[in-house]
């Protein structure tokens, strides 16, 4: 072991110890805002496809219906092709945050997406549209790894769950922005231009307010101390307590004696598969897979199920947006939930509700049964995923986090360019019952898989969960 690495691992139970006994404080929470500023235009672009579907099927660059994978005219290809690339970014290339550092992905990812948003705002051939969607489907795979891993080894560990869920009150508030400027927009055309165009165009203005958003962000404590750079690691961390303590205007309390050293500089992409890890790979890899069918199976297609229930094109983007607004209620439950009820038991709790939830929507006809239904769904998906995010970055080690996330979120992007050709061919053979069948089989294998197998973590430091 070399000087530096041995020097940090002496010292690190210091800097790990004041991290975790860092009280609450309006600093921390910006710290944690401007890390979700990327992730709010990510949400936005995951889950804009199913409000702007109807628009984008009115003007004759795709149609709705099942077919070959490689159609490029269907409308689940525009759906595939973003979960494509976020498949290959998250399973063969989120070792790049490991290896350069949590800080130094965001700037660049999120340029390279906004150039692809405003290629597919401008361009009207569905291949290349889908071309374009891959490309930023890359860029933001690789962000949604790197902002977990960075949150979690940001904030002190009695709060960590409250912290990353409190991200998604922000991040989720673009899912209803983006229903409601498509409701308002897609029916249109604004000075000559089909109102998706410009729905689309607005996501194309991320790289330039995450940039400024984002300017000055700390790099990871922990990162910093796993790589052997003890002293920025120092640095870092007096950084942040000299602006809690002005904060506070008062001392800030002494570091506990219990904290774990911090792990070598060790880590491996086979290590996820060892025998202390393979079960956790194998629960989380099964939860992403299936949490992708609900969570996008539901938003992706909710103003075609709201149609094949008899409403007209505009009444069902004017309910898919009510539906919505619970997306961002969805996170605040998780936050305040997150540390009073142990986060393995939420993840359940609220696949249990999708499911219930879903029956009440393929069988309700009445505007006000589908309404709350869909709504209770809205807020069972988004409470879901303000939680899994901060479960998911506990179970694996610093040295390692952002592989493990990124392979077992690679099921979610590969279950997501599925879901897309299944959901349209249930739909157009059972209607919304079948493709709530499905659903319900997904939330199924969550309550089994993470409520039998799943560890508890909340309260627990990162080092003891995760040697």
């Amino acid at each position: 072991m070399n000087t530096a690495s041995s020097e940090s691992r002496r010292s690190s139970p210091n800097v790990l110890a004041r991290i975790d006994r860092l009280p609450p404080s309006r600093y921390l929470v910006s710290l944690v805002g401007r890390i979700a500023s990327g992730g709010w235009f990510e949400f936005y672009e995951l889950f804009m496809p199913g409000f702007i579907a109807v628009g984008l099927v009115k003007s004759g660059v795709y149609k709705f219906g099942s077919g070959s994978m490689f159609d490029p005219h269907l409308f689940a290809s525009f759906l595939a092709s973003f979960f494509g690339g976020m498949l290959l970014s998250t399973a063969a290339f989120s070792f790049v945050s490991d290896g350069l550092g949590r800080r130094a992905i965001f700037a660049r990812s999120m340029i390279v997406y906004s150039i692809a948003q405003l290629a597919i705002a401008l361009l009207s051939d569905p291949l290349l549209i889908n071309i374009a969607r891959f490309v930023a489907g890359l860029a933001v795979g690789m962000q949604l790894i790197n902002n977990d891993s960075y949150l979690s080894e940001l904030v002190p560990r009695a709060r960590r769950g409250q912290y990353m869920a409190m991200s998604f009150i922000f991040i989720l508030t673009a899912v209803p922005v983006s229903a409601f400027l498509s409701a308002l927009l897609v029916p249109y055309a604004p000075l000559g231009i089909p109102g998706w165009r410009w729905v689309v165009a607005i996501g194309a203005t991320s790289g330039i307010v995450v940039l400024f958003v984002q300017k000055g962000l700390p790099e990871s404590p922990r990162w910093l101390e796993v790589h052997g750079r003890l002293n920025e690691a120092e640095q870092v961390v007096a950084g942040i307590e000299e602006r809690v303590q002005a904060e506070l205007g008062r001392p800030l309390p002494a570091p506990a004696n219990d904290t774990p050293e911090v792990e070598a500089n060790t880590g491996q992409w086979l290590e996820m598969f060892s025998r202390f890890y393979l079960p956790r790979t194998i629960i989380m890899s099964i939860f992403q897979f299936a949490q992708t069918i609900a969570v996008f199976g539901f938003t992706a297609f909710v103003p075609q199920l709201l149609i094949k229930q008899g409403f007209t094109i505009v009444h069902s983007l004017e309910y898919t947006a009510l539906i919505v607004l619970l997306a961002p209620i969805g996170a605040v439950c998780a936050s305040y939930c997150s540390e009073r009820i142990e986060r393995k038991w939420q993840l359940v709790g609220t696949a249990i509700l999708i499911g219930v939830s879903g029956v009440g929507f393929a069988s309700g006809h009445s505007v006000p049964v589908v309404l709350v239904c869909g709504a209770l769904i809205s807020l069972g998906n988004n409470w879901m995923i303000a939680i899994f995010h901060p479960y998911a970055a506990e179970l694996f080690p610093t040295r390692i986090r952002a592989r493990a996330l990124g392979f077992t979120f690679s099921w979610s992007r590969l279950s997501a360019i599925f879901v897309s050709y299944w959901a349209a061919a249930l739909l157009v053979r059972f209607g919304p019952p079948g493709v709530f069948a499905m659903i319900g089989a997904a939330m199924a294998a969550i309550v089994i898989s993470v409520g039998v197998f799943g560890p508890a973590t909340n309260g627990r430091s990162l080092e003891v969960l995760a040697p």
